[in-house]
């Protein structure tokens, strides 16, 4: 009994290279069939034009130094890590809140698309672009940059102010990252706020007035004072992302 279960055994080892030969056959056949494992396939990918996340219905809330400064909301958010100037982006729309240390409300920022550029920390913002500070005062312009880096706000297109007692309107703009201590550029007009939402006693046919005038002494000066246009003064120059 103990010579066969040797000769068993011998059968047994005698079996293993016959399998193990049709085994790596079996793979060989896998391996031809699904391609050279061998071989390193490169995607065709540019950076610059395929985020490296993207992310939907975004809301989200932004520390720095562990204190919260900021809540964004937005419907879609690329993230371009790998491109030559690294940034994420907001085409369609942004909302933006941003906070003190005791989390107190300071500013919201609302805009048709922006873009931030994280090696500079810098906020591109574009298209009717909203602005509203603590005291209520609001910036109405077509874009606007904002250097966290330097903690200033500016522009060099055209920019409306609208404060309680009065609207200002010029070219270029710079300000404190709270809007608070800020000045405008080239201004164009100062108008009273009675001209822009008729005063309180006012009927509406004098309200109505009022806004033809405003309009019209805004469509003068602005035409006036427009870039390159002689009389013109030469606009803050706008610092690109690269500078």
């Amino acid at each position: 009994m103990v010579k066969a279960g040797v000769g068993v055994a011998i059968s047994g080892l005698r079996a293993l290279p016959c399998v193990a030969v049709l085994m790596w056959l079996l793979c060989s056949g896998m391996s031809s069939c699904s391609g050279d494992d061998n071989k390193v396939y490169e995607a065709n990918i540019d950076p610059e034009v395929t985020p490296t996340m993207t992310t939907t219905d975004v809301s989200t809330l932004i520390s720095d130094s562990g204190i919260v400064r900021y809540k964004v909301d937005a419907p879609v958010w690329y993230v371009y890590d790998e491109a030559a100037e690294p940034r994420w982006t907001f085409p369609k729309s942004l909302h933006l809140e941003s906070f003190d240390e005791m989390f107190n409300k300071e500013a919201t920022v609302d805009c048709d698309s922006a873009t931030y550029f994280t090696k500079q920390q810098l906020w591109r913002l574009d298209g009717n672009v909203r602005v509203v500070n603590m005291a209520g005062e609001k910036f109405l312009t077509n874009q606007l940059f904002w250097n966290q880096k330097q903690q200033v706000v500016y522009s060099d297109s055209f920019i409306q102010v609208i404060r309680a007692d009065r609207v200002m309107e010029g070219y270029g703009f710079v300000s404190d990252e709270r809007m608070t201590d800020f000045s405008v550029r080239n201004v164009s007009a100062i108008l009273p706020a009675e001209m822009m939402n008729g005063s309180a006693g006012a009927s509406d046919a004098s309200a109505d007035t009022a806004v033809a005038v405003a309009d019209t002494v805004r469509r003068v000066v602005r035409r006036s004072a427009a870039p390159g246009s002689p009389r013109s003064p030469r606009g803050p120059k706008r610092i690109q992302p690269n500078q």
